[in-house]
């Protein structure tokens, strides 16, 4: 499958394929619905965070948004399995730890919140277990990129959906990138449309809300990304987005699933952008680095390489970056905003979530003034967003 403007092409030739792919995922749902494999819950809340799809969603920009919210609140963890890291088993990170040995993603969580339990294993169960043993004061675990880790049923599942790659327009594995049915979405008790327009069409809500037919007992949200100060690798100042010139040439430099995104936002602040892609989480070789060096280097003047911040984890290190580009190179920090005023009730329902269920409820209650939003899952149809036309 390929996107074309905002159109998902499917390679209908592979339809075979996902079929069969599509019956080996509903047997294994089937076996967690008739109980065959387990699902652990624990006493202790858990929020999941995950998609059912290939490529990038917005995971680490939404799980970070979670850690903001309640780092000053509880005492938070954040579990993830550490992809692509070099080392096994269970490891709780400190400010030791590198990107290898953990992962990028969680090597960057912990980066930007030190104050914060960030630890990696593959057996989410085995993960959570070891962090409650570890420390009894722990108030709520996220788990990242755990939807479809069904062997942990945590308290709120939350399901993202990019808005360029509707799953209800899309087909399963290999034809599509749906990693299960669609079905699979009934799981969710939140599902967030993500990268939204900043422009969307209050028409454009009620078309997504209506096409994703969720339950009573799911709420919908909508978010869209928003950028801070370019922030140098290197040493140096940090400019303001708004300080590119429309005639510096901009090297766009992503190893991440989905950097379509990133392009639109940025082609408002330069007539010349210039994307070098890899794939997601690519591990940057010498020859990598001998291209992006050489790339650099023809671009003509004012020019400057623009990278994500999980990118960034893995260029610190990198050997061979010409002078040139370690003085321009700067990364493009990522938060998400809600849309259509939903921020204030899905804080809430989560802070509230949290402060019900966790294991030291008695200590935090009175922390902050919040209130549990009960009626979030409550009524007799999907809970209906209010629109206004412009």
């Amino acid at each position: 499958m390929r996107v074309e403007g905002d159109f998902i092409v499917i390679n209908k030739w592979l339809l075979p394929f996902s079929w069969l792919y599509g019956l080996g995922v509903k047997l294994r749902n089937m076996a967690f619905e008739l109980g065959i494999l387990k699902t652990r819950s624990f006493d202790v809340p858990v929020i999941s965070v995950g998609n059912i799809t290939v490529g990038g969603t917005g995971k680490t920009p939404h799980v970070e948004y979670l850690v903001k919210q309640l780092k000053d609140l509880f005492h938070v963890a954040v579990l993830s399995r550490g992809y692509k890291r070099k080392s096994k088993g269970f490891i709780l990170a400190n400010e030791r730890s590198t990107m290898p040995e953990i992962g990028d993603e969680p090597y960057q969580m912990k980066q930007k919140f030190p104050e914060v339990t960030v630890a990696v294993d593959k057996s989410r169960c085995h993960g959570i277990e070891e962090l409650t043993d570890k420390d009894k004061k722990l108030d709520v675990i996220l788990l990242d990129d755990a939807f479809q880790h069904r062997y942990v049923k945590p308290g709120v599942n939350i399901l993202l959906v990019d808005y360029h790659r509707l799953v209800i327009y899309d087909a399963l594995l290999p034809a599509g990138r749906l990693r299960e049915p669609l079905s699979g979405k009934d799981r969710a008790d939140i599902v967030i449309i993500t990268k939204c327009p900043k422009d969307l069409k209050p028409m454009e809500y009620r078309v997504i809300t209506k096409a994703m037919n969720l339950y009573p007992y799911q709420t919908l949200y909508f978010t869209t990304l928003e950028y801070d100060k370019l922030q140098p690798i290197f040493g140096g100042e940090p400019r303001p987005l708004e300080s590119l010139h429309a005639d510096e040439h901009v090297l766009l430099l992503t190893g991440i699933a989905s950097p379509e995104q990133m392009i639109h936002d940025l082609k408002p602040y330069t007539k010349q952008l210039t994307p070098l892609t890899f794939a997601d989480h690519h591990h940057f070789k010498p020859k990598d680095i001998q291209l992006i060096n050489d790339t650099f280097s023809q671009l003509s003047e004012p020019r400057c390489i623009i990278t994500t911040e999980k990118d960034a984890t893995r260029l610190q290190n990198a050997e061979n970056l010409s002078d040139e580009v370690r003085q321009h190179i700067y990364t493009l920090p990522v938060n998400i905003r809600f849309m259509l005023e939903q921020e204030e009730m899905f804080n809430q329902y989560i802070i509230g979530y949290v402060r019900k269920n966790s294991r030291n409820s008695i200590l935090v209650k009175g922390k902050d003034d919040h209130k549990s939003s009960n009626s979030h899952h409550s009524g007799n149809r999907t809970r209906t967003i209010s629109f206004r036309d412009n």
